[in-house]
């Protein structure tokens, strides 16, 4: 049980990784940080992460096909937008700032950072990896994410709220680059 346990928390941290990267570039543009926002985006992103990584187990077969084909594209144009509006406002004048604010950009973050997820519970399902194995990865995942998000927006905010724009310009471009690196 521990040999699984262990991997369920390897596999969740390398998953969570770019839900960090995302929340910490968006979370630049925050104004002020309140805990219960933070702990609400953290759950969407866990929820989606960890929901995409059992819809991935449990219909596997079913989306194999689709997934490897589109994957990659969808990634790309998620983060493309969400980095592009974070660039685009870093230019204007009257900053009106809309990436972790509104819950479209949120659900889109979640979103694009959970495609491999559900890749990997295909994977997963493919291997035929019993219920109770994909229920630990699946709580892993979710509590891993929570808490990357949680650190992601903490040290965000710190950084947009010492650099402001420029912060802001550069967490759009990182995004951007992700997903050029997710659509390669």
């Amino acid at each position: 049980m521990n040999n699984s346990v262990l991997g369920a928390v390897i596999l969740a941290l390398s998953l969570c990784m770019d839900c960090y990267a995302v929340t910490t570039c968006s979370s630049v543009t925050l104004k002020k940080i309140e805990i219960g926002k933070v702990c609400l985006i953290g759950l969407i992103f866990g929820i989606v992460q960890a929901g995409l990584l059992f819809l991935g187990w449990a219909f596997g077969d079913l989306f194999v096909g689709y997934v490897q084909k589109f994957a990659n594209i969808i990634g790309f144009a998620l983060l493309l937008y969400v980095g592009g509006t974070m660039v685009y406002e870093s230019l204007k004048k009257d900053c009106e700032v809309m990436n972790l604010n509104g819950l479209k950009n949120v659900i889109l973050g979640a979103i694009a950072t959970s495609i491999d997820a559900f890749a990997v519970g295909i994977s997963l399902s493919m291997d035929m990896e019993p219920l109770s194995s994909v229920t630990v990865k699946t709580i892993a995942v979710f509590v891993c994410t929570f808490l990357s998000v949680l650190a992601g927006m903490y040290s965000g905010h710190a950084v947009g709220h010492k650099f402001g724009k420029v912060a802001e310009m550069v967490g759009g471009v990182v995004l951007i680059v992700i997903g050029f690196t997710i659509l390669l």
